[in-house]
């Protein structure tokens, strides 16, 4: 069986004063031809760990904008891990870095705290982040009744049938989805549709946001941005003076600034001092090092300069996943005996795309080591000028929601 899945984050600027994120994931499956109980803590951590792995492997091949959405790909590959058994299962849940989280007494534990992580986010009813899942099935295509019982329980997953042999009326069902989904802002995902698919999944993810203090866009002015010591490019750059937090980690070389949303959002920028490489910070970003950066923070006033960003990124997931411990699910040996007990099927092609736009109004879109660590001389002017990284996270649970670096701001 084939498999491929298309993930889609957009996010842009509200015409008013709010920005939203899309992350959009899509998955075709078609015929093949030959311990204590963990907490939603401890599961934000491992998500972390695993986007920061991930992170790792795609820097590895380019010097270019970084941007995706950890928590779509692993909310993806958990609903799918309750399709698989076997050594498949195991390389998913280790791939995930999820593997110390399940238990042979509680099958389903994953699952269910990822329904308990997105009941945290969104328990109050303000911030706006809709996560939504959808199985389009072929009408003869006999999916598993416990998977699609647990993909309806624990994803909340629409359940529809669809004949894919009229690729037109598929693609115009699939479509209609998505825009609706996307609240109209993806109107055509897919142009055309492999009559051979039988089911495909897709997930999205709504965030809706603004900045808790909005940038004013009479300062706005043109900076030089100085991607390295031979190349400058000039780019709007956005002025806002306040109390905010920061905090420096010394031996890492680089400072840390919050700039938080409304309704519990924030975003941690990490920017490498002007001496420091940063390629050299990426094998020192881990789970324990974010946390310490949060624990860390310490409110000064500032006055923060930030280039406006518009990037679109893509990634090939399929060529980077089986090195980082998940082979088998791509290959002939796939176990996904608990989707369908139709023998053959495999993940050929995992496809995963995220744009970012970040203006003055706001984005669309464990224990914790403290050695060198230092909450105070710090400077006035926090000066983003030069290459950084940046986390979108949830507070409350330190769910990473978005991460990406930016070499060069001008690229789209």
């Amino acid at each position: 069986m084939v498999f491929k899945s298309l993930q889609a984050a957009v996010m842009v600027v509200n015409r008013l004063t709010m920005g939203f994120t899309i992350t959009l994931t899509f998955m075709c499956f078609l015929i093949p031809v030959h311990q204590a109980t963990p907490t939603i803590s401890q599961l934000s951590v491992k998500n972390m760990d695993f986007a920061m792995n991930l992170y790792r492997k795609i820097s590895s091949y380019h010097d270019k904008n970084i941007f995706f959405s950890p928590l779509s790909i692993s909310n993806s590959f958990a609903a799918l891990s309750m399709a698989s058994g076997g050594v498949t299962h195991e390389e998913l849940l280790r791939g995930l870095n999820l593997q110390q989280l399940e238990s042979v007494n509680q099958p389903e534990l994953i699952p269910k705290l990822f329904q308990l992580l997105h009941e945290n986010i969104t328990k109050n009813g303000s911030l706006k982040l809709d996560q939504a899942m959808a199985m389009f099935m072929e009408r003869h295509f006999e999916v598993e009744k416990k998977f699609e019982n647990d993909i309806k329980m624990f994803f909340d997953a629409d359940v529809r049938s669809v004949d894919f042999a009229d690729t037109e009326g598929s693609i115009r069902s699939i479509n209609q989805y998505i825009r609706h989904k996307t609240e109209d802002k993806i109107t055509e995902m897919i142009s055309d549709l492999d009559p051979e698919t039988r089911l495909m999944l897709i997930n999205t993810i709504f965030f809706q946001g603004a900045w808790e203090l909005p940038f004013n866009p009479d300062f706005t002015r043109s900076s030089p941005f100085y991607i390295d010591s031979y190349n400058v490019v000039r780019v709007p750059t956005m002025y806002l003076e306040g109390k905010f937090y920061m905090m420096e980690d010394i031996p890492l070389g680089a400072k840390v600034l919050k700039l938080p949303y409304r309704e519990g959002v924030s975003m941690l920028i990490l920017l490498p001092n002007k001496d420091m490489d940063y390629t050299l910070i990426d094998d020192e970003i881990t789970a324990e090092r974010f946390l310490s950066w949060v624990t860390n923070l310490y409110q000064t006033k500032l006055e923060i300069n930030m280039p406006k960003l518009k990037m679109e990124q893509s990634y090939s997931l399929h060529t980077l996943l089986p090195d980082m411990g998940m082979p088998s699910v791509f290959s002939n040996s796939a176990n996904l005996t608990k989707l369908s007990k139709n023998q053959g099927l495999k993940v050929s092609e995992v496809l995963h795309k995220a744009v970012i736009e970040v203006d003055e109004t706001g984005t669309t879109a464990a224990a914790a080591t403290t050695i060198g660590i230092t909450p105070y001389f710090l400077p006035r002017t926090f000066y983003i000028n030069r290459p950084f990284f940046f986390f979108i996270y949830h507070e409350e649970t330190n769910c990473l929601l978005f991460m990406g670096r930016v070499i060069d701001p001008t690229k789209n």
